[in-house]
């Protein structure tokens, strides 16, 4: 029966036609949906990894030793996993190994907007590029086939678009891939200098052969039309060619890397001029341009942002440019903490206290927005520990007045080793530990702290407060972020000591574990329009030309508001109230 997919979900369901029996990942938009999906298949094992360095070497191990797996990420993720990606390519795999990659063009929900394509081509491995749900299940076989007979890991590159839009897809039946045997083989699998030097001139064979049958691949297709036009294209970008430009020739790569040469060549003397329309980088007009084909493309879409079918029409057919996506004049709703956030409280004392707060990829990233105004720097999982560190040891005692913040998810994912070096190294800072018991920003999934598996089952649970002190950190505390007193009164005594010392700011994501839900009200005869509980940002708190006012179907009854009252205006509604 056909069903409508999301890209993500289709990925999890050609995974499962194609046999894998092992997936490991790390949440992360626009990826997340995947292995979330891929756990719904009892025959598959899935799990998430405190990092994606760690997913993709749960899922070579597997590889080596017989079962296709996979590892799914989002772009920055790959960063992460480059270090056993790159070598990988060196050793080889067994049975199939299949990296699923999600770019995220525009930034919805990312730092930067970096090329799949650009790490996979350093990595020396292939990239195969789907345009919509039918493709990413069906790739995903291809994807493991290509894997297994080249010897190869192999990226499967989604962006944004393609992940999360439904299309149709024809699920099938699940291929009985048997283990692959396993043998001891020191020369292929122990990457020293001696045997990976012989191994690197097996990587160059293996992607000169691979380049040569890119050209029978039925991934590359062409599509005939008015040859005074022709486009090459791939991934979410083709359906924007075929929406802007339905009358022209097309060349759609789903192998992205290493690219046809002899495909795109013949394809070339055909068409009277030779466009390239891709997302991001020129990564494919570039080497087409260095095989001395004419061609374009970037000197009109750009490599900033994403490419839309107005984008494309207007640069190419000269129709009226669309300028930005706009919604139909409604205005546009910045992101904000949820009412409840546990980390409102901890930023609206940070912002007090007027300390420099170098901050970490999550939900408390939203602490760098007004009326907070609380964050200087996020860079990347973990930086703000290494920087924080950093800021110390170049300015010594200035820099009580900075402390890190981090999640319990990022904790995990790469802040340990941060605060293992300010330990070891003696820093004198403070690191704070923003504990929602999830990881919030992508959806809600488990982590090592939180206590629960991908299914949902108990697993241990990390012990943060125990872990420091393991460290040899001595000045450990736990603080509730909703007891702005007691939370001020511990960021004051830390950062005012000459050695290392971590908060804990401990309490649930309010979608998770629910509030009283009593909401609170304001009284406009005790209110003074002062203003002070507009600061926390509150998105239950409206102001009006008396004061403010509590919108009751978003109060979730934290009390923050009425901790910051001076005049006691906000308070849980009574019943000589209602």
């Amino acid at each position: 029966m056909k069903q409508l997919l999301l890209g993500n979900e289709a990925i999890a369901r050609g995974a499962y036609e194609a046999g894998v029996r092992i997936s490991s990942a790390y949440p992360g938009t626009p990826s997340t949906e995947i292995n979330e999906a891929m756990a719904r298949y009892s025959e598959v094992y899935s799990e998430w990894a405190p990092n994606e360095k760690v997913a993709v070497e749960v899922a070579l191990g597997a590889a080596v030793f017989g079962a296709r797996a996979m590892a799914c990420m989002k772009h920055v993720g790959l960063n992460v996993a480059a270090d056993p990606l790159f070598t990988a390519a060196y050793t080889g795999v067994n049975a199939g190994l299949v990296l699923v990659v999600a770019d995220d063009p525009g930034m919805h929900s990312s730092q930067n907007e970096q090329d799949t394509r650009m790490l996979a081509r350093a990595a020396h491995v292939p990239v195969l590029d789907p345009s919509d749900s039918k493709e990413c299940k069906d790739f995903m076989s291809i994807a493991f086939d290509i894997s297994e007979k080249y010897d190869t890991p192999v990226i499967v590159r989604l962006t944004t678009r393609v992940a999360h839009a439904r299309t149709v897809v024809e699920p099938g039946e699940r291929k009985d891939i048997p283990l692959k045997e396993y043998a001891k083989n020191t020369a292929k699998f122990v990457s020293m200098p001696g045997n990976m030097i012989k191994r690197h001139v097996a990587v160059e064979q293996r992607e000169k052969s691979l380049a040569e049958d890119a050209d029978l691949l039925s991934v590359n297709r062409i599509e005939w039309g008015d040859k005074e036009l022709g486009v090459i294209t791939s991934g979410a970008a083709y359906n924007y060619v075929k929406e802007a430009l339905p009358e022209v020739s097309v060349l759609k790569l789903g192998l992205a890397y290493p690219l046809p040469r002899r495909l795109i060549e013949g394809f070339a003397k055909e068409v009277s001029e030779l466009v390239v329309i891709e997302d991001m980088e020129p990564f494919f007009e570039d080497a087409i341009k260095a095989w001395g084909i004419p061609c374009s493309g970037k000197d009109k879409t750009g490599i900033q942002g994403e490419i839309f079918a107005g984008k494309i029409a207007a640069k190419f057919k000269g129709d009226p440019d669309p300028g930005p996506m706009t919604f139909g004049g409604i205005p546009v709703r910045p992101p904000v903490m949820c009412a409840g956030c546990p980390h409102r409280g901890l930023y609206y004392v940070l912002s007090k206290l007027k300390l420099n707060v170098l901050s970490d990829i999550g939900c408390y990233t939203l602490g760098a927005l007004p009326p907070l105004n609380a964050v200087d720097t996020c860079v990347c999982m973990g930086a703000s520990i290494g920087m924080a560190h950093g800021a110390e040891k170049a300015r010594g005692g200035q820099s009580k007045k900075t402390v890190a913040v981090l999640g319990d998810s990022t904790f995990c994912h790469s802040g340990i080793t941060g605060l293992l070096n300010m330990a070891y190294n003696k820093s004198a800072g403070t690191v704070i530990i923003a504990d929602n018991s999830i990881t919030g920003m992508t959806g809600h999934q488990d982590n090592p702290m939180s206590g629960k598996d991908l299914s949902g089952q108990p697993a241990p649970q990390l012990d943060a407060m125990k872990l420091c002190e393991a460290m040899g950190i001595k000045n450990v505390r736990v603080v509730d972020p909703f007891d702005l007193k007691a939370l001020e009164n511990a960021i004051r005594e830390e950062t005012a000591r000459d050695e290392l010392s971590v908060i804990i700011s401990k309490r649930p994501c309010a979608l998770i574990v629910k509030q009283p839900n009593t909401p609170y009200y304001c009284d406009e005869a005790a209110c003074r329009n002062c203003g002070l509980c507009l600061k926390l940002g509150c998105p239950a708190i409206v102001k009006t030309e008396k004061g403010v006012r509590v919108e009751e179907s978003q109060c979730v009854g934290c009390g923050l508001c009425a901790g910051v009252c001076p005049f006691g205006a906000l308070s849980i509604r009574g019943n000589d109230h209602a």
